[in-house]
C-alpha cells in the first residue's frame, strides 16, 4: 500500500504539545459516549437559547479542537502551524442554512474576504461555500420538483445565481481554486446546474471551480462520469471534490417520510467501492479532471497513493489532493504530507454561535461513524505512550 503509514503518530501529533493532546483525549473520549454527546448538544443548545455564558466553555473545547478561530484573522496561527508541516488550509466560514436574503449577502460577503486572503497565500489554494448559506432550501426544494416559479422567486434564484458567480469570477481573477460544498439529495440538483454553469464559463484552461459528489448516494459515480462528458463535450475541465456524505440520517428519514425511494447506498462497503472507484475514474482521467479526496478513511487515502504510483504521477501533483477536516484524521493528513502529497485541512472559523451546527454535526459525525472517535483516541494514548517512554 504505498510508502505512507498512517500508524506513525510522532508525525501525525508533532505540532501538539503534551497538554494539547491530553485536551483533546479527554474531548474524544467525551465524543465517543453517545449518550453523553446527545445530552451535551442538548444542553448547549438550551443554554444558548438562554443566553447563559457557556460560550467561553465551548471555546476552549471543542470550538478549539475543530475551528481555526473566530474571524479569518485569529485563523492566522493555525494556517502558520499547518503550512510547517507542508499542511495547505481552506477557510471555511461555517455558517449554516439561515433564512433572509440580507444574510445570503453577508455570508458572500465574508466568503468573498476568504478569497482575497487566499490571493497570493501558497498556505490557502482554495476557497469554499455552502450553496444553502446563499440560497433557501424551500427555494431549491421547489426548483428541483419542476414546480413554476412565481416571479419574485425568478429574481430571487437570479440573486442566488450572482452570488455563486461572484465568488467564482473573484476566485478566477485571483488564481485561488473554489469548492462549493454538496447539499441533501433533494436540494442538489439546482446546485448541479449552477456549479456546471461556472465550469463552463472559469474552467476552460484548468479546474477553477470545483462539485463535491457524495459517495453514499447511489448512482453518484453515473454523476461523476456525466459531469466528466458534459465537460469533454463542451471543452472544459471538471474539478472533482469526492466526500462520502454528512445527511445519511436526515435522507433515510425524508425518503421514509415521504414516500420514495432510498437515495443513500444500502451498507457502508458498497459506499466505500463506489468511492474507490470514483477515485480510480478521476485519476484514469486526470488529464481532463483535477481531484479533491476528501476522506477520513485510511484504505481509500492508501488507494489514492497507490493510484498515483501506478499512473506514474508525481506525489505533489497540482491536479490531486486529499483533504480532511481540522480536528480530525491528522495521522492521516500529516503522514501523507510529511511523504510528499498535497493536503489541505478544512479550517471552519466564525463565531462561535454561528459554528454551533457545524460543530454539532463533528461531535455526532465522530460518535456515529464506526469507531471514528474511538480510533482518535487510541491514536492519541498511543503516542502519548511513545512520549512518556522516549
Amino acid at each position: 500500500m504505498g510508502k505512507v503509514s498512517f500508524a506513525d503518530t510522532s508525525i501525525a501529533f508533532a505540532y501538539k504539545s503534551d497538554k494539547e493532546l491530553k485536551k483533546s483525549y479527554l474531548l474524544f473520549l467525551s465524543i465517543n459516549n453517545p449518550l453523553l454527546t446527545k445530552s451535551g448538544a442538548n444542553i448547549v443548545k438550551l443554554g444558548l437559547k438562554l443566553k447563559l455564558p457557556i460560550e467561553g466553555i465551548i471555546r476552549r473545547t471543542v470550538f478549539e479542537q475543530f475551528c481555526g478561530g473566530e474571524s479569518i484573522d485569529e485563523c492566522d496561527r493555525t494556517i502558520a502551524q499547518l503550512a510547517k508541516y507542508n499542511i495547505k488550509a481552506i477557510l471555511d466560514y461555517a455558517a449554516e442554512a439561515e433564512s433572509g436574503e440580507g444574510n445570503a449577502d453577508l455570508v458572500m460577503e465574508e466568503i468573498l474576504k476568504t478569497v482575497e486572503k487566499a490571493t497570493d497565500n501558497p498556505n490557502i489554494p482554495f476557497c469554499v461555500f455552502k450553496p444553502t448559506a446563499l440560497a433557501s432550501v424551500p427555494l431549491l426544494e421547489k426548483i428541483q420538483l419542476g414546480q413554476e416559479l412565481t416571479p419574485d422567486e425568478k429574481e430571487e434564484f437570479e440573486r442566488v445565481r450572482q452570488r455563486f458567480d461572484a465568488i467564482a469570477k473573484a476566485c478566477y481573477k485571483n488564481n485561488v481554486q473554489l469548492y462549493i460544498d454538496s447539499e441533501y439529495s433533494y436540494i442538489q440538483d439546482p446546485i448541479d446546474m449552477l456549479v456546471d454553469e461556472l465550469m463552463e464559463k472559469f474552467n476552460l484552461k484548468k479546474a477553477v471551480v470545483f462539485n463535491t459528489y457524495q459517495m453514499y448516494r447511489v448512482g453518484m459515480l453515473d454523476n461523476l462520469k456525466a459531469a466528466f462528458e458534459r465537460g469533454m463535450e463542451k471543452g472544459y475541465y471538471v474539478g472533482a471534490k469526492l466526500v462520502r456524505g454528512a445527511y445519511m440520517e436526515r435522507e433515510r428519514e425524508r425518503a421514509e417520510e415521504k414516500g420514495y425511494e432510498d437515495p443513500i447506498m444500502p451498507d457502508k462497503e458498497s459506499t466505500d467501492a463506489q468511492y474507490n472507484d470514483a477515485l480510480r475514474f478521476c485519476i484514469q482521467n486526470i488529464d481532463r479532471m483535477e481531484l479533491c479526496s476528501g476522506s477520513h478513511n485510511e484504505n481509500s487515502n492508501y488507494l489514492l497513493v497507490d493510484l498515483i504510483e501506478e499512473h506514474g504521477l508525481q506525489k505533489n501533483d497540482k491536479r490531486i489532493y486529499f483533504a480532511q477536516l481540522y480536528g480530525m484524521s491528522d495521522h492521516i493528513s500529516f503522514n501523507l504530507a510529511y511523504a510528499g502529497f498535497n493536503v489541505v485541512k478544512y479550517v471552519p472559523y466564525g463565531p462561535v454561535h454561528t459554528v454551533m451546527p457545524y460543530l454539532f454535526r463533528r461531535a455526532e459525525e465522530n460518535t456515529a461513524i464506526a469507531g471514528q472517535s474511538s480510533r482518535e483516541l487510541e491514536l492519541i494514548k498511543k503516542e502519548l505512550k511513545r512520549r512518556r517512554l522516549k
